[in-house]
């Protein structure tokens, strides 16, 4: 049995009519700015999601980190088993953003089983097996008494046949909006946690597969898991979770749940939004730089990399206007020598930060922090 779909209230309605409101704006929006900035865009996204739902569990890299591991910088100072868990991770979520538009799609077992392998298989084992259902039982412990069982997963033996009715709930067509029954999914998938670890972000993921499967806006652009992992959220999120009962029990009402989803999804609209116009600002005020300084419009990526992130290194900017390494190195050395940039760090491990003669204006605007609003304060 899985937890009944809750009817919405006439507040949740507004809420997520304003959702969709604010993704059918952005998505407009990005098809009018430029491929080159929208890309970089998408890859600060897909990373921000990767850095916060491994934070969740406790993988500690930060986004600007998990951005140059994705780029394929090896020299990154993060422990071995953060560069693995990270690495994992962006590779499973690059292969759900691939399927938004598979015409034959389905979900079974088998794919939320490979789903699983690609996070977990670099610690498969006969005790945790990875791309299987767990064996034994499983446990939610207290963050602060790791002797208490904060919840009880069902019994192994239960798994089978509730995953079974899962992938038949997932596969069938209803009339519910597909955000809630995103949502929906990552209640059920978390709760049933199936495999050994890995459930929390498989549920995560899942719920963000069914985003992509919609197709109205790049599942980057709509994930909450960049949201969920601010510390505040995160507390929250437990809290909600936990709320359900220290043990399954499907047959109860989940508003709660839905409507702090509905808060996450409007939130990071909000959130998104406001670092897209926040990036298309500073980007036109370096271009405005650019031009003042004689640079080569390509220089614009580098400092915009630094006025957004904090920092560019040479494989980033080489990779990003498709130079070679002789080109990149040429063009920051260059900007350095201006004093635009400054150095920091020797061969393969340098970054490039900003430098006295950095435009302060772009900084500036990079640095304007957000207010995010409450959806139902509102109503």
């Amino acid at each position: 049995m899985l937890f009944p779909t809750p009817t919405l209230t006439t507040s949740d309605e507004r809420v997520l009519s304003e959702v969709d409101s604010m993704r059918d704006e952005l998505r407009h929006q990005l098809q009018k700015v430029p491929g080159k900035w929208a890309g970089g865009l998408r890859k600060f996204l897909t990373a921000d999601a990767v850095a916060a739902s491994n934070s969740i569990e406790g993988f500690k890299v930060a986004t600007i980190d998990v951005e140059d591991l994705i780029a394929g910088e090896r020299d990154v100072e993060v422990s071995e088993e953060n560069k693995a868990e990270t690495l994992a991770y962006e590779q499973m979520m690059t292969y759900i953003q691939t399927l938004h538009d598979v015409e034959d799609f389905a979900y079974n077992k088998e794919m939320l089983n490979a789903l699983h392998w690609m996070l977990q298989g670099h610690r498969h084992s006969p005790r945790k097996p990875a791309g299987q259902w767990r064996r034994g039982p499983v446990y939610v412990t207290d963050a602060r008494d790791p002797s208490i069982a904060a919840y009880t997963a069902p019994e192994a033996g239960a798994v089978p046949a509730l995953m079974a009715e899962l992938a038949e709930w997932l596969g069938a067509e209803d009339e519910t909006h597909p955000l809630v029954r995103a949502a929906m999914a990552h209640l059920h998938l978390v709760s049933i946690h199936p495999w050994a670890e890995g459930n929390g972000r498989m549920s995560r993921s899942l719920q963000t597969l069914m985003i992509a499967r919609e197709g109205v806006l790049a599942p980057e652009f709509s994930s909450i898991e960049a949201w969920l992992g601010r510390p505040g959220n995160t507390w929250e999120y437990y809290q909600v979770l936990g709320r359900r009962g220290s043990e399954y029990q499907p047959d109860q009402d989940v508003s709660e749940w839905v409507r702090f989803n509905l808060i996450a999804y409007h939130q990071q609209a909000q959130t998104v939004h406001a670092r897209f116009v926040r990036s298309g600002q500073v980007w036109e005020r370096l271009s405005e730089f650019a031009g003042t300084e004689s640079l080569d419009e390509r220089l614009v990526s580098a400092l915009h990399d630094v006025a957004m992130s904090g920092r560019v290194r040479r494989s980033r900017y080489e990779q990003n206007e498709n130079l070679n390494l002789q080109q990149a190195q040429r063009d920051l050395r260059e900007l350095a020598r201006r004093q635009i940039l400054e150095p920091m760090g020797r061969t393969r491990a340098r970054t490039y930060v900003a430098g006295p003669r950095f435009p302060e204006a772009a900084l500036e605007v990079a640095r304007t922090p957000t207010t995010l609003t409450d959806p139902y304060a509102a109503g």
